[in-house]
């Protein structure tokens, strides 16, 4: 009897090692998270440091900040505005400028736990505000409601209302956001939080997250007396915190839950019957660590962890109460999971309890961890993270996470200035990690490319010596840009010699670039030879790789002008709310080629346009991710036209309508279309 306990705890322990190196390859090691989380950090500090506060801020939230990366997470995006704050005792009035700051004062006195009213202590300027407020016992409310409402108008892609979100579509990405007030006090109602954090989270965690103080989000309580008007405390930043305090098995608990979650519990049912959500999988891991049931969160323990947390949801369930881990009051199930709905699902989680950690076989992802030890017991597993992920898979992640982060807000002479100053302070700090220096060196570039092609806006129709000294201005800027950034930031260079009509110039980068894009070596998305790659860079800086060996697309701030051919697109994807054009370097370097030679050497033009129509007609994904095929048949119609074959470019532009509507310029496409029939009817 004994030796088969042994061997069954053998097994589980050898099944949970196997687990936590599948987890690890799907959602990343310690390290890889790590990465993703100071890349979005440091992006993040430094928008919200450039912008004033009538601007206000913007915090990414949920599974994105927290490091995952799994299919089908939305981007949880939280805004406020900086010159409004929330206090919680008119005492707490004192630690501000009343006149540069409007002040709302708490009333939580007739709402639920963990909910609040708002009301104005002196008039605001802000105009949403105003129309937002109704009018009670001789205040002025803020209704969440109406609030919600406004921010949802604000924008076409913000048209969709998801609980207190406008939801919509950033590039790839679905993201909800959540307008909010801030305050920077820790509210009353979350005190017995602190006296409970006696080993988790540590004192210099718990000390952070208190003064960072909390926000509140524009909806109601559904049993609330003043549903309508109410705000609940959301208490994002500090689960961001906590979440970031966790060892690597915790966190992969966490995401293991988030997987069952998707896999078994919610699988095949609706919408609108999904009772559970991640949120409640989050909450479970934070009152089972703080509550130190498990002493030991390792990689042999990862499925006992996974089982306390499932027993605790499944307790919850049964009793219909989901304690908020900062407010205990506050019933999370209250208004969703009761009744037959209760019932039936406590049913469905209790079948699967019955069947103990067998039933995780029928989950996806944890089947395919697995299989080896099922048929072998006694295989020895190596847990060790730094045999997980060889460096290139990890040199893969950073620049595919920079890339993906590399949004700007909106930016003109002065802001950029500001973003250069800021950056310059924050790359020496010594707070910063070695992956935020990169992003930094990332956006030094990024910056430098739009603010040179911003002067050259402002000053091309002028011809005297202040615009030929910006013009050299411009392009040193380019030039020194093209030393922080990716081997593809030259081709900034070559569109500005393009917008100058200097064709040799720009033609003379182009080989340049064409040269360095042909080595063995080059790594463009996943796509790399993985045994070059390491022969010449590997081992090296990432600083260094990622100028010598790494191509990245093209992105065009849509307010900005670089190509006068690519306008009609811009100005496409910008009614539609779409702030910038994504281009394959491969395609926007043809494209290049074939208008520079138009002007020099016909014959050539030619030969680039064949090679160009090859690659967009023939590419299987290595040049052309699928989602930007439409702005490659663009392209290629584009170039098809200014050379005078408008058969072959309407083809194109037809093609470019059947494709994926990633870019939003079906608008300039026809047009385009419709201008060719205007000029040809009867030969088209």
């Amino acid at each position: 009897m004994g030796s088969f306990r042994t061997l069954e705890m053998i097994v589980i322990q050898n099944i949970s090692e196997a687990v936590f190196v599948g987890l690890c390859r799907k959602m990343g090691t310690s390290k890889i998270v790590a990465m993703r989380r100071d890349v979005m950090d440091i992006n993040e500090m430094v928008n919200n440091h450039i912008f004033t506060s009538e601007e206000g801020s913007t915090m990414v939230s949920g599974s994105e900040r927290e490091g995952f990366r799994l299919k089908g997470s939305d981007w949880d995006i939280m805004c406020w505005p900086n010159n409004h704050r929330v206090i919680w005792e008119l005492s707490q009035s004192q630690y501000y400028n009343t006149h540069r700051q409007t002040l709302i004062l708490c009333d939580y006195s007739d709402s639920p736990p963990g909910f609040t009213l708002l009301y104005l202590l002196s008039p605001t300027m802000d105009e949403d505000i105003q129309r937002a407020c109704v009018r009670r016992y001789n205040r002025n409310y803020i209704s969440s409601s109406i609030y919600r409402q406004i921010i949802c108008n604000v924008s076409k892609n913000h048209s969709i209302q998801h609980g207190p979100c406008a939801s919509g579509t950033i590039l790839t990405y679905e993201f909800d956001l959540a307008a909010c007030f801030v305050s920077d006090f820790w509210p009353t109602s979350a005190s017995s939080w602190i006296d409970r954090c006696h080993s988790w989270p540590l004192p210099y965690v718990v000390d952070g997250i208190l003064k960072n103080g909390c926000h509140f989000v524009a909806i109601g309580h559904k049993l609330g007396r003043h549903e309508d008007h109410e705000w609940r405390i959301s208490f994002s930043l500090a689960e961001q915190k906590l979440v970031y305090s966790m060892n690597h098995s915790q966190f992969l608990t966490y995401g293991l839950l988030k997987l069952f979650l998707t896999e078994m519990i919610n699988n095949g049912v609706g919408d609108g019957d999904k009772l559970l959500c991640s949120y409640h999988m989050k909450t479970s891991v934070f009152w089972v660590i703080q509550q130190n049931t498990i002493p030991h969160w390792c990689p042999q323990n990862l499925l006992v962890c996974f089982w306390v947390c499932f027993k605790l949801i499944l307790k919850w369930v049964y009793d219909g109460v989901c304690p908020n881990f900062f407010i205990p009051e506050n019933n999370m199930f209250l208004s969703k999971i009761h009744g037959d709905k209760q019932h039936q699902l406590f049913i469905r989680l209790y079948g699967m309890y019955e069947k103990g950690l067998a039933f995780l076989l029928q989950c996806p992802s944890f089947r395919t961890y697995n299989i080896d030890v099922l048929h072998n017991p006694r295989l020895s597993i190596c847990t060790d993270e730094n045999t997980l992920i060889p460096e290139i898979d990890f040199d893969q992640k950073l620049y595919h996470e920079m890339q993906r982060n590399n949004m700007i807000r909106k930016l003109d002479i002065q802001r950029c200035m500001k973003y250069l100053h800021t950056i310059e302070q924050m790359i020496g700090s010594p707070l910063v990690t070695q992956y935020q220096v990169l992003k930094l060196q990332e956006l030094t570039a990024n910056v430098l490319q739009q603010t040179a092609f911003i002067l050259y806006m402002e000053t091309y129709t002028h011809l005297n010596k202040m615009s030929y000294r910006v013009g050299k201005m411009s392009c040193y800027m380019l030039k020194i840009a093209a030393k922080f950034g990716f081997i593809t930031d030259m081709m900034y260079i070559a569109m500005y010699y393009y917008n100058t009509l200097r064709y040799i110039e720009a033609l003379s980068i182009i080989g340049m670039i064409k040269v360095n894009l042909a080595q063995p070596y080059v790594m463009y998305g996943y796509n790399v030879d993985t045994e070059m790659y390491t022969e010449a860079v590997g081992g090296q800086s990432w600083s260094t790789k990622m100028r010598q060996a790494v191509a990245g697309d093209i992105i065009l701030n849509n307010k900005i002008h670089y190509i006068n051919e690519l306008i009609p697109e811009q100005q496409s994807a910008l009614q539609n709310s779409f702030f910038s054009l994504c281009i394959p370097s491969y395609i926007l370097l043809d494209m290049l080629e074939i208008l520079c030679y138009r002007h020099v050497d016909t014959m050539s033009a030619q030969t680039a346009l064949d090679n160009l129509q090859a690659l967009v007609h023939n590419d299987q994904g290595q040049s052309i991710p699928e989602i930007h095929r439409n702005i490659s048949w663009q392209i290629l119609g584009i170039c098809q036209q200014v050379t005078g074959n408008l058969q072959a470019a309407l083809y194109s532009y037809q093609q470019s309508l059947r494709q994926i509507s990633f870019h939003k310029i079906q608008t300039a496409t026809e047009m385009r279309i419709q201008g060719i029939c205007q000029f040809n009817p009867s030969g088209i």
